[in-house]
C-alpha cells in the first residue's frame, strides 16, 4: 500500500522523467477524462501532497492546471523510455498515458483522477493535515489537530489524513510499537503526543528516496520491520507473538507486552 513516502518517490521518478517536456500525446482511460487531449501542453513540476500526487501543467494558452491522482491501496504510476515494455501492471488497469520526447508516464489503477486549475487545487487537497514531507511540515500543527480529538483511538487518528497527511498503515503500526503505546489507546492518553508526531516523521523521512520501506534500519528481507507484517512471529523486543487485528477499517499489527492497553480514566 502506497504511504506518503511512497508518493514522494513516485512524484520524483514523475518529475525527472516529465518535467520541462512538452506532451506529445495522452490518453486518458477514465469516463470523466476521455475526450481530454494535453498534446501541446507543458510539465512544469510533478509534487507529492501526503498520498496525493499533483502533476502541475501549463496549456498552449499559458493557463496552469493540475492532473491530480490519488494512490490508495493499489495504484501507481511508472515511467518508460520510449518503445520500452509497459511492465507495470496489466494494460487493463492502465487509467492515463503521457507521452513526451523523452518517456512515457502510465498510471496504473489511479483513484480520484481529475484535471483542474492549479488555482483550485485546495478543493482536493485543502483539507490534509501538514505533509510530513512537505515544505509545510507543521509538528505542533499536527499535534494540535491529533489532540483535538482526545476519545478516538491513536491508531485510528495518525492514519486520518486531516490529521497529518502521510502516514498509512505500516507507519502507525511501527510508530506506536516503538513508542511503546497501543493501537487503542485514546489519544487524550498517549504519553507525549509529540514525541509521537516527530517519529512517525522522523521515518518516513529516512525511507524517502528509495523503495525499500524499513522502520528497523535493516533493508534485508524479513527484517524491515518490528510489527508490520509479523502476526504469529516473535516480538523483536520480548520474544512475544505478534499480534493482527482490525482496528477501523484497517488491520493492525502489536506486541501486547510491548504495548499495553491504556485508558483516558
Amino acid at each position: 500500500m502506497p504511504e506518503g513516502d511512497t508518493v514522494w518517490n513516485t512524484a520524483r521518478v514523475l518529475h525527472r522523467a516529465l518535467a520541462g517536456a512538452r506532451l506529445t500525446g495522452s490518453d486518458f482511460r477514465v469516463p470523466q477524462l476521455a475526450t481530454t487531449d494535453l498534446t501541446g501542453w507543458t510539465v512544469r513540476e510533478s509534487a507529492s501532497r501526503g498520498k496525493h500526487l499533483l502533476l502541475r501543467l501549463t496549456a498552449p494558452d499559458d493557463a496552469r492546471w493540475t492532473l491530480h491522482s490519488h494512490l490508495r491501496m493499489d495504484g501507481a504510476w511508472r515511467a518508460y523510455a520510449p518503445g520500452e515494455r509497459w511492465s507495470g501492471r496489466p494494460a487493463h488497469l492502465i487509467r492515463v498515458v503521457l507521452r513526451t520526447p523523452g518517456a512515457v508516464a502510465v498510471g496504473y489503477h489511479l483513484h480520484e483522477l481529475a484535471l483542474v486549475p492549479t488555482g483550485k487545487e485546495d478543493g482536493l487537497v485543502g483539507h490534509l493535515g501538514p505533509d510530513l514531507l512537505g515544505p509545510d511540515w507543521d509538528p505542533t500543527e499536527a499535534v494540535r489537530r491529533l489532540a483535538g480529538h482526545p476519545e478516538q483511538t491513536i491508531g485510528e487518528a495518525l492514519l486520518d489524513q486531516r490529521n497529518l497527511a502521510g502516514v498509512g498503515n505500516l507507519y502507525k503500526c511501527e510508530v506506536l510499537f516503538l513508542r511503546g503505546v497501543s493501537p487503542w489507546t485514546p489519544v487524550g492518553a498517549v504519553p507525549d503526543l509529540p514525541a509521537t508526531v516527530a517519529l512517525a516523521q522522523r521515518l518516513l523521512a529516512a525511507n524517502r528516496g528509495r523503495w525499500t520501506q524499513s522502520t528497523t534500519g535493516s533493508l534485508h528481507r524479513g527484517q524491515t520491520s518490528y510489527v508490520y507484517g509479523r502476526r504469529a512471529q516473535p516480538c523483536r523486543r520480548c520474544g512475544t507473538a505478534i499480534r493482527k487485528e482490525e482496528l477501523g477499517e484497517r488491520v493492525t499489527y502489536w506486541c501486547p507486552v510491548c504495548q499495553p492497553e491504556q485508558s483516558d480514566t
